[in-house]
Formats: C-alpha cells, sequence, structure tokens
C-alpha cells in the first residue's frame, strides 16, 4: 500500500498527548499541508490561528464547558458538567481553522484543508483529534472576547478546529466500516 493511503487508513483521533510540544518544522509541514488544499475556485477561504500557550488551551476549554451547559444537546451538556473533560485533550497545539464569511464554500473548504493537516500529522507520526466544539464557543456572545486575542482577523468565522501532539498511546484498531457505502454504475 502506498505511503498516503496507509496513513489515512491508519489515523485516528488521539485523546491522550504527551506534555511536550511537537517539532516546529513538523507543525510548519502540516499547516502547509492545510494551505494546500484545494478550494471552491481556489478562493482558498480560510485562516488558520496556532495556539500552543497551554494557558489560553485551558481558558478556551473551560469558556467552552461554560457556553456547552446552556446547550440544548444533553451530550454537549454532560461532556461540558464532566470536570475532567477538556476540549482539547490536554493537547499542546491547537489550530482553530476560520472561514471567509462572504464565501458560501468556506466551510467544505476549509473541512478538506483540515483533513489534509490531519493526514500530514498521522504521516509525521503526530496525534490529531478533530474538534467542532470551539465552534460553540468562539461563535457565541461569550466567545468574542477571545477573537481579538487569538488575532482572528474581521469577516471570519470559526468552522473548525483541531489539536495536536505526540501520541501517548498509539490505537491501531479501525472501527468496523459501514458496508453498503458504495455502488458501482458501469
Amino acid at each position: 500500500m502506498n505511503e498516503t493511503l496507509k496513513n489515512i487508513s491508519n489515523r485516528r483521533s488521539t485523546r491522550a498527548f504527551l506534555p511536550e510540544q511537537i517539532n516546529s518544522s513538523h507543525l510548519t509541514d502540516i499547516i502547509d499541508a492545510g494551505i494546500y488544499a484545494p478550494s471552491a475556485s481556489n478562493k482558498q477561504p480560510w485562516h488558520f490561528t496556532i495556539i500552543q500557550r497551554k494557558d489560553i488551551i485551558d481558558r478556551l476549554s473551560v469558556a467552552f464547558k461554560e457556553v456547552a451547559r446552556k446547550s440544548d444537546n444533553e451530550y454537549i451538556r454532560r461532556l461540558a458538567d464532566n470536570e475532567k473533560f477538556h476540549v482539547f485533550y490536554n493537547a499542546p497545539t491547537v489550530v482553530i481553522v476560520s472561514g471567509d464569511v462572504t464565501n458560501d464554500s468556506a466551510p467544505v473548504d476549509c473541512a478538506v484543508a483540515v483533513e489534509n493537516m490531519l493526514i500530514a500529522a498521522e504521516s509525521l507520526e503526530i496525534g490529531s483529534c478533530w474538534v467542532g466544539f470551539i465552534a460553540y464557543l468562539l461563535n457565541s456572545d461569550e466567545g468574542a472576547k477571545f477573537l481579538k486575542e487569538l488575532e482572528i482577523p474581521e469577516g471570519f468565522k470559526q468552522i473548525h478546529s483541531f489539536c495536536l501532539g505526540y501520541k501517548k498511546i498509539e490505537i491501531t484498531n479501525a472501527p468496523a466500516r459501514k458496508e453498503y457505502t458504495v455502488n458501482y454504475i458501469k
């Protein structure tokens, strides 16, 4: 199997990270993988905010839980009430992906960029976990206070986030794939 396909099939969400920061050249490679993602009409409607300060990552997690306690979604409320839950699983690096609000394809284009970065991380033996919850916080009134601190440009909406770090444990078992999800018309 070629290396790209191997990295795609081996990638798993990591929720236990070692505390040390990832290598800066690897981080650059991961972000570059997102920058080179395809986008509709090549608009590249993304902005990436990389956070490597534990105090900010922890404050985002606490603030998310405050917002999540008010959610209509029972699962999200349960996470918020779990004192041990950290929205970024105590990873040393978090990337927030924001999309240009004037671009209708930004959510999909940004998702493609995230997937590129997660696969790149796997190829470098760096764990990752896609964390969509950050949009609950940063797009709320309570989360707006973080936008300036995080230097997210005006005109961008926070869509996705993910965390990165060296894996504390290696997850090797892939969950079973659903059957009958593909059909061929020849």
